[in-house]
């Protein structure tokens, strides 16, 4: 029998960063479910330096899972059937195996319950055919496994060899029944894993996946303390709140990508990867930043297409009002524009309306949707 995480108790709890006490948070591609917290394959890149607890490296659990399961269900922002649901995504691997006996009860909890919500899990551990007849076992829930691979080979930025994903999507590819895997190639550094056999090993690997997403590198202050500390060269001049990946640099990556795999689906959001996988429309209602479609499949563009339709005013005003907004929203062909809304009720009221929802103070320009501004290489 498989053993559980113990529960720490109150003294250990004490010691752990506020911001992770709280094991529901609204991220952009859904709510994020993190009572395990701890992991120890230290990729220097970790957004887990953003909770001050980088060196924990033994999982602890804050709760039980259904305590978390139950927290979940009545988060003030969880709809059934409608909110994206994310296990274990910011502060421990879901498919380490002291965690995964967590990962597959909260997913059968999830089942259980009869919900239909989109449910993402990102490893880049190891997945073995148990597993994925775990995963092929569930009924209801629309469940995508992100395996994240870059082919970073530097042990100072990633000590984990990418072979170990690679095999974990080859493994889920192949046995995927009633869930997709998806490669989730990240992050992409310019000058450490772009060059033409990084893209042809990325393409090749593509060809075992449902769908294949890509990004550029999360390169917050935090993580570049981090890298000043041990001697990791810098990637960039400058620290970003959005990701790193240069828009020349995006567009040499796609042209030799396609030379390598032509017609495998590729995205830039991993709502467009996931709704793509799954033959269903953008749950983050990207059809309206259009530069984001050009790589989408002529079937996919027209799904988003016919279920895209710009909000119901009357609804909209509701939710500003119930959501602390200030002033009255703006509604462009593109977005949603809003004042006074954190990410957590503006992401409730993208998965509610299908329709991107932005800051005002925080805009999104053109071509740059998620893309940071400072993009010059060191």
């Amino acid at each position: 029998m498989e053993k559980h995480i113990a529960i720490i108790d109150a003294k250990q709890l004490s010691d752990v960063n506020p911001s992770l006490r709280d094991p529901v948070e609204y991220r952009k591609s859904g709510l994020s479910l993190n009572h395990i917290v701890g992991c120890p394959l230290d990729c220097s890149y970790c957004v887990r330096h953003l909770f001050e607890n980088f060196d924990q490296r033994t999982p602890q659990a804050l709760m039980s899972d259904e305590q978390a399961f139950e927290q979940l269900i009545s988060h003030r922002y969880f709809q059934p059937h409608i909110t994206p649901i994310q296990l274990f995504n910011r502060a421990t691997d879901p498919m380490l195996p002291e965690v995964k006996p967590h990962t597959h009860n909260l997913l059968r909890l999830l089942d259980q319950a009869g919900l239909t919500n989109n449910v993402l899990v990102i490893t880049r551990w190891r997945v073995t055919l148990e597993d994925c007849e775990h995963f092929n076992a569930l009924r209801n829930i629309k469940l995508t496994i992100l395996v994240t691979y870059s082919g970073i080979n530097d042990p100072k930025v990633e000590p984990i060899k990418s072979s170990i994903a690679a095999n974990s999507l080859r493994i889920l590819f192949q046995h995927a029944q009633r869930y997709r895997a998806l490669l989730y190639w990240r992050p992409i550094i310019p000058g450490l894993n772009d060059s033409a056999e990084h893209i042809a090993q990325a393409a090749e690997l593509a060809n075992h996946s449902h769908a294949t997403v890509f990004s550029g590198l999360f390169y917050r202050r935090e993580i570049a303390q981090y890298y000043q500390s041990q001697g990791i060269p810098e990637p960039y001049s400058s620290t970003a709140r959005r990701k790193l990946l240069p828009l020349a640099e995006e567009q040499r990556l796609l042209r030799m990508y396609e030379v390598h795999s032509p017609g495998t689906p590729i995205f830039r959001k991993t709502s467009c990867g996931v709704a793509y996988a799954h033959r269903q429309p953008d749950y983050n209602g990207h059809f309206g930043i259009t530069e984001l479609c050009d790589t989408c499949p002529t079937a996919q563009y027209s799904t988003c297409k016919a279920a895209w339709k710009r909000p119901d005013e009357a609804l909209l005003n509701t939710l500003c009002t119930t959501l602390g907004a200030e002033g009255e929203p703006l509604i462009t062909d593109r977005a949603i524009i809003v004042r006074g809304l954190d990410e957590q009720r503006r992401y409730f009221m993208q998965h509610t309306l299908g329709y991107q929802v932005h800051d005002a103070d925080k805009p999104h320009h053109y071509d740059r949707h998620g893309r940071a501004e400072a993009q010059r290489s060191l």
